[in-house]
């Protein structure tokens, strides 16, 4: 008979190359969709209605925090080289680790000790309440913080950067839960691959 410590390392994830070839992969797949699928500027140079925001929180809850910090840094990076919007150091440290941190920590919170499969199975509705208040809190902390360094660096208006950010990023991350329920029937085999982690 297993002792409780050897059932907790079994059920631990266990990172492995693969983690690393979808952290790239969905990093990629990010920054391309944050790019060429978000068309409205907001604050030219800087900051653009990210249509596609939802992605890397949907990304934490369906394949575990350290998938969606890693998506939503590498994300970051791709999007502003591909977009133009690159600001050095901003983008590699203020704005990369933020925006990483959105995407971790709702999931990191409600994962912790609820499986996905648990929360929705319990409750849809209340997997979606529960995950929009803790995905849009953290966006809201993220632009909070993103917006020191990007009025640093350019010289704008904090408030100014709060606002529109805010508003590129607050709608876009409400539809998380939404595309979390719609996915995770559909992505069960590829979970299967992908140690969540």
């Amino acid at each position: 008979m297993s002792n409780p410590t050897q059932l907790e390392s079994q059920a631990k994830p266990k990172f492995t190359f693969v983690n690393i070839i979808f952290f790239v992969i969905f990093g990629v797949l990010t920054g391309v969709l944050w790019a060429y699928g978000s068309p409205i500027p907001l604050i030219p140079g800087a900051v653009h209605f990210r249509t596609f925001a939802f992605i890397i929180p949907a990304i934490g809850f369906l394949f575990g925090p350290v998938s969606g910090f890693f998506s939503g840094y590498i994300g970051t990076v791709v999007w502003a080289l591909l977009g133009g919007y690159f600001i050095a150091p901003h983008t590699l440290l203020a704005d990369g680790i933020t925006v990483g941190l959105s995407a971790a920590l709702p999931a990191l919170v409600m994962l912790k000790n609820k499986s996905l499969e648990d929360w929705i199975s319990a409750s849809k509705s209340k997997f979606i309440w529960v995950s929009l208040f803790w995905s849009i809190l953290f966006g809201i902390l993220m632009i909070l913080t993103t917006s020191i360094s990007l009025a640093y660096f350019t010289g704008l208006s904090y408030w100014y950067c709060v606002l529109w950010i805010g508003i590129a990023d607050v709608v876009p991350i409400a539809v998380t839960p939404f595309i979390v329920l719609l996915l995770a029937p559909r992505l069960k085999k590829l979970q299967t691959i992908i140690p969540r982690v």
